[in-house]
């Protein structure tokens, strides 16, 4: 029996900016990811792995060994390790995600580990997915990030996303529910010279 994968994958990429490398996420990761994620600011509005549920070493290792590689095979998007390129240090995950094929809309998502915080790599990690998203045809990335996630928010103004508004009562945290602001861009967006045709 021939099985036949009913969505695009993501080509596999790795994407380099001036200071950072993202690549795929892979087991060497897996202690980096747990230290990152127990962080009790990145819980306050990513509750990973779900709402409620206590961040152990085991949601680490099933993030990086199954549910990042089956989020590309799937074809919902792509999860990337974000490095120092300098260094080789682990300081954060982007991905794309909620990907929809058809009408080729994709979201970007991103934490940056405690010790990678305040220089910017979010920032600098969003710029390199969403550019290489429309490279790839994509012709709406969005951003949906918690009202009070001031950091986040930030991060989406400052690299090119419009806001749109706000989704009420949209997501929940490990307490209580929040509204998140959408931001998007669009290839019309940016510079001639960044521009694809799609």
């Amino acid at each position: 029996m021939t099985i036949v994968q009913s969505t695009p994958i993501m080509p596999a990429a790795i994407l380099e900016t001036e200071r950072l490398r993202l690549r795929s996420v892979l087991e060497r990761d897996i202690e980096d990811v747990y230290a990152s994620c127990v962080d009790p600011d990145l819980q306050r509005w990513v509750p990973l792995p779900a709402p409620g549920e206590p961040y152990t070493r085991e949601s680490a290792e099933s993030f990086c060994l199954h549910v990042a590689p089956a989020i590309r095979t799937s074809g919902d998007g792509q999860h990337w390790a974000v490095l120092e390129r300098e260094s080789g240090r682990f300081v954060g995950s982007a991905a794309l995600l909620r990907t929809e094929w058809p009408a080729k809309v994709t979201e970007v998502g991103y934490w940056i580990s405690p010790w990678g915080r305040g220089h910017g790599y979010a920032a600098e990690a969003v710029v390199a997915v969403s550019r290489w998203a429309i490279e790839q045809g994509f012709q709406r990335i969005e951003i949906k990030a918690a009202v009070g996630n001031t950091a986040s928010r930030r991060v989406a103004e400052t690299t090119g996303f419009v806001h749109e508004g706000v989704e009420r009562n949209a997501m929940p945290l490990n307490e209580g529910r929040t509204d998140l602001a959408v931001y998007s861009l669009l290839p019309t967006d940016l510079p001639t010279d960044l521009k694809t045709t799609p």
